[in-house]
């Protein structure tokens, strides 16, 4: 066992032993199902707050053979699973999150220098005894071990989309830092399951596109994962049973990401902080600045005011999401940007009418902070008026 390679189930144990915990263990349901498949690579980007890294450390806790979790998932759904007994605890398990090595390293290259020499570490303490050809290569060493011990790795990174966000304007470290998890990832044999969280989808980067073996579940097409986005009109009722509070008027607050498998989909951590401190209010600005949101919609497309405008009235606009480029800095019309918040969460999309609409009350009192501040004459005044 060690700190990355085969990490103990900590992380997700204190998850459930919090006062709500959601049960989203039918996930592994769908990990289990495509192991060691060409479907092996999954990418989920949701926005913050949407419970991305309870459910990376969920994966940890299960497949790593540093610990036996048996007793740990016994009371939840995957445990009546018939794939629940295979694949449990069976997976050299390698759990990085990236925002952790960005932060304490000084360029993209420290920071994979970092992440190599910490899994070899790790990797060499566990297996001493595999003939290394070149221990300072974190791919050929993960190949040696696979050769001698024909155990499987599960690969899962955490905030994997920091470097784009870090490094907005830093096309070259984009290109080192993708060259990095391709040649980790992609097409290797010891690879059994590879896991990525982030806000973003994988950037569309010309030649460099070279994750595209990856799956994508978005805040646009989150496909047989939306259950998992966030949590459901069910799994909301019963916290609100539970709490003595009302379900129309959490609803209005925190509901309406909407999806074509599930409509109804709630901002998990405004719904737990709503229960636990027993009221209705706006914890979205406990993670998020309305200054980020201002940034955006003082852009200066055409229409692009307007439609948040009407949006604010509880109107659709309609949006084309093909042209985004999955990141921060390139956009190129009132589509790129719309685009951008859908992930974000500052917008809901309807992928029927393929239109865009402010989901709930929580969010639209942070377009109302945003717009309010910004120079859009009589609106802005309006607004502030309202406050």
């Amino acid at each position: 066992m060690g700190i990355y390679l085969n990490p103990d189930a900590a992380q997700f144990r204190e998850v459930i032993q919090s006062e709500i915990y959601v049960d989203k263990t039918g996930l592994l349901r769908y990990t289990n199902k495509v192991m060691n498949t060409m479907q092996k690579y999954i990418c989920v980007s949701r926005p913050r707050r949407f419970g991305k890294s309870v459910t990376a450390s969920m994966l940890a806790a299960y497949y790593s053979r540093g610990n036996n979790s048996a007793g740990l998932f016994a009371e939840f759904e995957i445990a009546e699973d018939e794939s629940f007994d295979k694949y449990r605890n069976s997976y050299d398990t390698i759990f990085l999150n990236m925002q952790e090595f960005l932060s304490r390293s000084e360029n993209i290259q420290g920071l994979i220098r970092r992440i190599k020499n910490i899994v070899i570490r790790d990797l060499k303490k566990l297996y001493p005894d595999v003939d290394y050809f070149d221990d300072t290569d974190l791919s050929d060493s993960l190949q040696d071990v696979y050769a001698k011990t024909k155990i499987p790795f599960v690969v899962i990174i955490d905030e994997w989309d920091c470097i784009f966000r870090e490094y907005k304007q830093d096309s070259k470290a984009q290109e080192i830092y993708l060259d990095f998890l391709t040649d980790l990832l992609k097409d290797k044999p010891y690879i059994h399951l590879a896991y990525m969280t982030g806000i973003l989808p994988i950037k569309k980067y010309g030649t460099h596109s070279a994750l595209n073996m990856f799956d994508e579940f978005s805040m646009i097409d989150p496909g047989p994962l939306a259950a998992y986005v966030g949590f459901t009109e069910e799994e909301v009722s019963v916290l609100c049973s539970r709490y003595h509070m009302d379900i129309e008027e959490v609803k209005n607050w925190y509901d309406g990401y909407s999806f074509e498998e599930v409509h109804s989909v709630y901002s998990p951590r405004s719904v737990v902080n709503c229960m636990r401190f027993g009221k209705i209010g706006n914890y979205w600005n406990q993670t998020e600045t309305f200054e980020a949101l201002q940034m955006y919609i003082d852009m200066n497309f055409d229409g692009l005011r307007d439609d948040v405008v009407s949006m604010l009235a509880g109107e659709k606009v309609p949006v084309n999401t093909g042209s985004f480029t999955n990141d921060m800095i390139t956009f190129r019309s009132e589509d790129d940007v719309l685009t951008l918040l859908i992930h974000l969460g500052y917008l809901g999309y309807d992928n029927r009418d393929k239109c865009v609409f402010i989901p709930n009350n929580e969010v639209q009192a942070e377009y109302v902070n945003a717009v309010s501040v910004s120079d859009w004459g009589e609106v802005s005044r309006a607004l502030k008026m309202r406050r």
